[in-house]
Protein backbone atom coordinates (compact mmCIF):
# COMPACT_ATOMS: atom_id res chain seq x y z
CA UNK A 1 0.00 0.00 0.00
CA UNK A 2 1.43 3.74 -0.48
CA UNK A 3 2.06 5.53 2.27
CA UNK A 4 3.68 8.60 0.40
CA UNK A 5 0.77 10.49 0.05
CA UNK A 6 2.06 14.18 1.34
CA UNK A 7 0.18 16.84 -0.65
CA UNK A 8 2.53 19.47 -2.63
CA UNK A 9 2.56 22.73 -1.23
CA UNK A 10 0.76 24.53 -4.73
CA UNK A 11 -1.63 21.93 -4.15
CA UNK A 12 -2.19 23.48 -0.27
CA UNK A 13 -2.33 27.17 -1.39
CA UNK A 14 -4.68 26.47 -3.46
CA UNK A 15 -7.28 24.24 -1.17
CA UNK A 16 -9.06 25.50 1.91
CA UNK A 17 -7.34 24.64 5.53
CA UNK A 18 -10.16 22.26 6.13
CA UNK A 19 -9.31 20.73 2.93
CA UNK A 20 -5.50 20.22 4.46
CA UNK A 21 -6.57 18.48 7.61
CA UNK A 22 -8.30 16.13 5.47
CA UNK A 23 -5.58 15.41 3.29
CA UNK A 24 -3.39 15.32 6.10
CA UNK A 25 -5.80 12.65 8.26
CA UNK A 26 -5.96 10.54 4.64
CA UNK A 27 -2.01 10.48 4.66
CA UNK A 28 -2.01 9.14 8.09
CA UNK A 29 -4.45 6.76 8.03
CA UNK A 30 -2.69 5.24 5.05
CA UNK A 31 0.56 5.48 7.08
CA UNK A 32 -0.80 3.92 10.13
CA UNK A 33 -2.73 1.01 8.51
CA UNK A 34 -1.84 -2.44 9.34
CA UNK A 35 0.44 -3.27 6.02
CA UNK A 36 1.25 -6.62 4.77
CA UNK A 37 4.51 -6.80 6.68
CA UNK A 38 6.26 -9.41 8.80
CA UNK A 39 5.11 -7.99 12.14
CA UNK A 40 1.95 -9.17 11.73
CA UNK A 41 3.27 -12.38 10.63
CA UNK A 42 5.61 -12.82 13.86
CA UNK A 43 3.94 -10.96 15.68
CA UNK A 44 1.03 -9.54 16.10
CA UNK A 45 -0.84 -12.80 14.49
CA UNK A 46 1.97 -15.36 16.17
CA UNK A 47 2.28 -17.42 13.06
CA UNK A 48 4.30 -20.38 13.51
CA UNK A 49 4.69 -21.28 10.13
CA UNK A 50 8.73 -20.59 8.60
CA UNK A 51 7.17 -19.08 5.40
CA UNK A 52 3.17 -16.92 4.99
CA UNK A 53 2.29 -14.95 2.30
CA UNK A 54 -1.75 -14.09 2.69
CA UNK A 55 -3.69 -12.54 -0.58
CA UNK A 56 -6.92 -10.51 -0.25
CA UNK A 57 -8.07 -11.68 -3.84
CA UNK A 58 -10.94 -8.96 -3.96
CA UNK A 59 -8.41 -6.36 -3.77
CA UNK A 60 -5.17 -7.96 -4.35
CA UNK A 61 -3.63 -6.74 -1.11
CA UNK A 62 -0.85 -8.53 0.51
CA UNK A 63 -2.14 -9.14 4.26
CA UNK A 64 0.16 -11.05 5.23
CA UNK A 65 3.76 -12.02 4.45
CA UNK A 66 6.98 -13.48 6.37
CA UNK A 67 9.69 -15.40 4.42
CA UNK A 68 7.94 -14.88 1.49
CA UNK A 69 10.70 -15.09 -1.22
CA UNK A 70 12.90 -17.69 0.74
CA UNK A 71 13.33 -20.47 -1.29
CA UNK A 72 12.13 -23.73 0.45
CA UNK A 73 11.10 -27.59 -0.32
CA UNK A 74 7.64 -27.62 -0.93
CA UNK A 75 6.68 -31.37 -0.62
CA UNK A 76 3.40 -32.37 -1.86
CA UNK A 77 2.03 -28.66 -2.91
CA UNK A 78 4.26 -29.73 -6.19
CA UNK A 79 1.11 -32.13 -7.19
CA UNK A 80 -0.71 -28.90 -8.12
CA UNK A 81 1.90 -28.31 -10.63
CA UNK A 82 1.52 -32.04 -11.91
CA UNK A 83 -2.22 -32.00 -12.34
CA UNK A 84 -1.37 -28.62 -14.11
CA UNK A 85 0.79 -30.32 -16.45
CA UNK A 86 -1.20 -33.57 -16.94
CA UNK A 87 -4.42 -31.50 -18.03
CA UNK A 88 -2.39 -29.65 -20.50
CA UNK A 89 -1.66 -32.28 -22.29
CA UNK A 90 -4.82 -33.43 -23.26
CA UNK A 91 -4.70 -37.13 -22.76
CA UNK A 92 -7.54 -39.13 -22.27
CA UNK A 93 -8.71 -38.64 -18.63
CA UNK A 94 -10.60 -42.24 -19.20
CA UNK A 95 -7.41 -43.90 -20.07
CA UNK A 96 -6.30 -46.75 -17.36
CA UNK A 97 -2.55 -46.42 -16.06
CA UNK A 98 -0.75 -48.93 -13.88
CA UNK A 99 1.15 -48.57 -11.09
CA UNK A 100 4.41 -50.27 -11.99
CA UNK A 101 7.84 -50.96 -10.22
CA UNK A 102 9.35 -47.31 -11.30
CA UNK A 103 6.57 -45.74 -9.25
CA UNK A 104 7.48 -46.98 -6.39
CA UNK A 105 9.05 -44.10 -3.83
CA UNK A 106 12.78 -45.20 -3.70
CA UNK A 107 14.05 -42.00 -1.70
CA UNK A 108 12.26 -41.98 1.26
CA UNK A 109 10.72 -45.31 1.16
CA UNK A 110 7.08 -43.70 1.68
CA UNK A 111 3.82 -46.14 1.91
CA UNK A 112 0.92 -46.81 -0.64
CA UNK A 113 -2.23 -48.54 -1.04
CA UNK A 114 -1.81 -48.79 -4.36
CA UNK A 115 -0.15 -51.96 -4.72
CA UNK A 116 2.36 -52.22 -7.71
CA UNK A 117 -0.71 -53.93 -10.57
CA UNK A 118 -3.19 -51.38 -9.65
CA UNK A 119 -4.60 -50.17 -12.66
CA UNK A 120 -6.99 -47.09 -12.81
CA UNK A 121 -8.11 -44.41 -14.86
CA UNK A 122 -6.05 -41.27 -15.25
CA UNK A 123 -9.05 -39.14 -13.66
CA UNK A 124 -9.23 -41.57 -10.76
CA UNK A 125 -5.24 -41.34 -10.76
CA UNK A 126 -5.29 -37.51 -10.46
CA UNK A 127 -8.03 -37.18 -8.00
CA UNK A 128 -6.05 -39.22 -5.60
CA UNK A 129 -2.69 -37.55 -6.42
CA UNK A 130 -4.74 -34.14 -5.34
CA UNK A 131 -7.37 -35.41 -2.92
CA UNK A 132 -5.61 -38.11 -0.72
CA UNK A 133 -1.84 -36.83 -1.93
CA UNK A 134 -0.72 -40.45 -3.11
CA UNK A 135 2.62 -40.25 -4.75
CA UNK A 136 2.23 -43.23 -6.60
CA UNK A 137 -0.40 -41.78 -8.26
CA UNK A 138 1.13 -38.99 -9.01
CA UNK A 139 4.94 -40.96 -10.51
CA UNK A 140 1.99 -43.00 -12.50
CA UNK A 141 0.49 -39.99 -14.29
CA UNK A 142 4.54 -38.66 -15.12
CA UNK A 143 5.15 -41.51 -16.61
CA UNK A 144 2.32 -42.33 -18.59
CA UNK A 145 2.78 -38.54 -20.05
CA UNK A 146 4.12 -38.52 -23.65
CA UNK A 147 7.94 -38.74 -23.19
CA UNK A 148 7.81 -40.17 -19.70
CA UNK A 149 8.83 -38.37 -16.76
CA UNK A 150 11.88 -36.95 -17.67
CA UNK A 151 9.60 -34.95 -20.23
CA UNK A 152 7.00 -34.49 -17.73
CA UNK A 153 9.47 -32.83 -15.64
CA UNK A 154 11.03 -30.50 -17.86
CA UNK A 155 7.54 -29.10 -18.45
CA UNK A 156 6.68 -28.68 -15.26
CA UNK A 157 9.57 -26.29 -14.96
CA UNK A 158 8.91 -24.72 -18.11
CA UNK A 159 5.52 -24.09 -17.24
CA UNK A 160 6.74 -22.43 -13.85
CA UNK A 161 8.63 -20.54 -16.33
CA UNK A 162 5.88 -18.95 -18.08
CA UNK A 163 3.54 -18.72 -14.73
CA UNK A 164 6.54 -16.17 -13.47
CA UNK A 165 7.60 -18.40 -10.80
CA UNK A 166 11.37 -18.05 -11.33
CA UNK A 167 12.22 -18.67 -7.82
CA UNK A 168 10.97 -22.34 -8.42
CA UNK A 169 12.39 -25.95 -9.10
CA UNK A 170 10.93 -28.98 -9.94
CA UNK A 171 12.77 -32.26 -9.25
CA UNK A 172 10.21 -34.80 -9.07
CA UNK A 173 6.38 -34.68 -9.69
CA UNK A 174 5.20 -35.93 -6.52
CA UNK A 175 7.39 -33.65 -4.15
CA UNK A 176 9.43 -36.26 -2.41
CA UNK A 177 12.86 -34.61 -3.52
CA UNK A 178 14.22 -32.07 -1.30
CA UNK A 179 15.50 -30.56 -4.65
CA UNK A 180 11.64 -29.99 -5.54
CA UNK A 181 11.60 -26.27 -4.10
CA UNK A 182 9.95 -22.71 -4.56
CA UNK A 183 8.42 -19.84 -2.76
CA UNK A 184 5.56 -18.97 -0.65
CA UNK A 185 5.27 -15.97 -3.87
CA UNK A 186 5.43 -18.09 -6.82
CA UNK A 187 3.07 -20.54 -4.81
CA UNK A 188 0.38 -17.93 -4.43
CA UNK A 189 1.02 -18.22 -9.07
CA UNK A 190 0.43 -21.84 -9.10
CA UNK A 191 -3.02 -21.69 -6.90
CA UNK A 192 -3.95 -18.88 -9.40
CA UNK A 193 -3.17 -21.13 -12.08
CA UNK A 194 -4.43 -24.00 -10.76
CA UNK A 195 -7.90 -22.05 -9.83
CA UNK A 196 -8.63 -21.37 -13.12
CA UNK A 197 -8.94 -25.60 -14.09
CA UNK A 198 -12.32 -26.88 -12.23
CA UNK A 199 -10.84 -30.29 -12.36
CA UNK A 200 -8.20 -29.29 -9.39
CA UNK A 201 -10.45 -27.24 -7.65
CA UNK A 202 -13.20 -30.19 -7.44
CA UNK A 203 -10.49 -33.33 -7.19
CA UNK A 204 -8.59 -31.35 -4.06
CA UNK A 205 -11.74 -30.61 -2.12
CA UNK A 206 -13.47 -33.47 -2.81
CA UNK A 207 -13.91 -35.37 1.38
CA UNK A 208 -13.05 -38.64 -0.28
CA UNK A 209 -13.12 -40.99 -2.67
CA UNK A 210 -14.03 -44.70 -3.47
CA UNK A 211 -12.23 -46.23 -6.26
CA UNK A 212 -11.88 -50.43 -7.39
CA UNK A 213 -8.31 -51.37 -6.47
CA UNK A 214 -7.55 -55.12 -7.30
CA UNK A 215 -11.74 -55.66 -7.41
CA UNK A 216 -11.96 -54.43 -4.09
CA UNK A 217 -13.62 -50.79 -3.26
CA UNK A 218 -11.07 -48.62 -1.12
CA UNK A 219 -12.03 -44.93 0.36
CA UNK A 220 -9.62 -42.10 0.19
CA UNK A 221 -10.13 -39.38 2.11
CA UNK A 222 -8.85 -36.22 1.77
CA UNK A 223 -5.80 -34.92 3.72
CA UNK A 224 -7.05 -31.64 4.38
CA UNK A 225 -8.78 -31.95 8.28
CA UNK A 226 -10.69 -28.79 7.53
CA UNK A 227 -11.87 -29.78 4.31
CA UNK A 228 -13.38 -32.72 6.05
CA UNK A 229 -15.24 -30.67 9.17
CA UNK A 230 -14.11 -27.19 9.08
CA UNK A 231 -17.03 -24.66 8.94
CA UNK A 232 -15.92 -21.37 9.06
CA UNK A 233 -14.46 -21.88 5.41
CA UNK A 234 -15.41 -22.30 1.90
CA UNK A 235 -12.75 -23.90 0.65
CA UNK A 236 -12.59 -23.56 -3.33
CA UNK A 237 -9.00 -25.18 -3.76
CA UNK A 238 -6.16 -26.61 -1.45
CA UNK A 239 -3.24 -28.96 -1.10
CA UNK A 240 -1.14 -30.19 1.99
CA UNK A 241 2.05 -31.64 1.86
CA UNK A 242 4.91 -32.79 4.17
CA UNK A 243 8.18 -34.50 4.07
CA UNK A 244 11.20 -33.67 6.86
CA UNK A 245 12.61 -31.35 5.14
CA UNK A 246 9.73 -29.00 3.97
CA UNK A 247 7.94 -29.60 7.11
CA UNK A 248 3.95 -29.19 7.12
CA UNK A 249 2.74 -26.91 4.18
CA UNK A 250 -0.46 -25.79 3.30
CA UNK A 251 -1.96 -23.78 0.50
CA UNK A 252 -5.86 -22.70 0.32
CA UNK A 253 -8.00 -20.54 -1.49
CA UNK A 254 -11.18 -20.16 0.99
CA UNK A 255 -14.16 -17.42 1.49
CA UNK A 256 -14.19 -16.80 5.28
CA UNK A 257 -16.16 -13.67 6.59
CA UNK A 258 -16.63 -12.78 2.94
CA UNK A 259 -13.06 -11.92 2.49
CA UNK A 260 -11.55 -14.98 -0.18
CA UNK A 261 -8.47 -15.59 0.41
CA UNK A 262 -5.14 -17.01 -1.23
CA UNK A 263 -2.69 -18.74 1.74
CA UNK A 264 0.43 -20.29 1.55
CA UNK A 265 1.94 -21.54 4.73
CA UNK A 266 5.15 -22.99 4.41
CA UNK A 267 7.64 -25.58 7.13
CA UNK A 268 4.71 -25.52 9.86
CA UNK A 269 5.89 -28.04 13.36
CA UNK A 270 3.85 -29.84 14.56
CA UNK A 271 0.70 -31.62 12.45
CA UNK A 272 -1.80 -28.95 13.06
CA UNK A 273 -0.05 -25.95 13.22
CA UNK A 274 -0.54 -25.10 9.42
CA UNK A 275 -4.21 -25.50 10.35
CA UNK A 276 -4.00 -23.13 13.24
CA UNK A 277 -2.41 -20.54 11.59
CA UNK A 278 -5.13 -20.53 9.23
CA UNK A 279 -7.43 -20.30 12.01
CA UNK A 280 -5.70 -17.42 13.41
CA UNK A 281 -5.49 -15.06 10.08
CA UNK A 282 -9.35 -15.78 10.48
CA UNK A 283 -9.52 -14.54 14.02
CA UNK A 284 -7.45 -11.60 12.73
CA UNK A 285 -9.82 -10.40 10.23
CA UNK A 286 -12.81 -10.66 12.90
CA UNK A 287 -11.50 -8.18 15.06
CA UNK A 288 -9.35 -6.26 12.76
CA UNK A 289 -10.87 -5.86 8.77
CA UNK A 290 -14.78 -4.52 9.53
CA UNK A 291 -12.85 -1.15 11.36
CA UNK A 292 -10.11 -0.58 8.47
CA UNK A 293 -13.03 -1.18 6.30
CA UNK A 294 -15.27 1.59 8.09
CA UNK A 295 -12.09 3.66 8.52
CA UNK A 296 -11.58 3.95 5.04
CA UNK A 297 -14.89 4.36 3.86
CA UNK A 298 -15.40 6.83 6.66
CA UNK A 299 -12.22 9.05 4.83
CA UNK A 300 -13.35 8.63 1.30
CA UNK A 301 -16.68 9.80 1.81
CA UNK A 302 -15.62 12.73 3.41
CA UNK A 303 -12.99 13.58 0.80
CA UNK A 304 -16.34 13.21 -1.92
CA UNK A 305 -18.11 15.53 0.06
CA UNK A 306 -15.34 18.38 -0.67
CA UNK A 307 -14.92 17.62 -4.48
Amino acid sequence: MPTDVTPSPRLLQSRMPYLYGLILALSTLLVIAPAPAEAHAAGDLSLKSFAVLVVDQDTGEALISKNADVVVPIASLTKLMTALVVLDAHQPMDEVIEIGNDDLDREKHTRSRLVVGTRLSRSDMLLLALMSSENRAAMALSRSYPGGRAAFITKMNAKARALGMNSSHFADPAGLSSETTSTARDLLRLVNAADAQPVIRDDSTQTDGTVLVRRHQMTFVNTNRMVRNNRDWDIELQKTGFTNEAGRCLVMRATTLNHTLSMVFLNSVGTLTRFADAKRVREHLEQHAPKQIQRATTVATSLKGTS
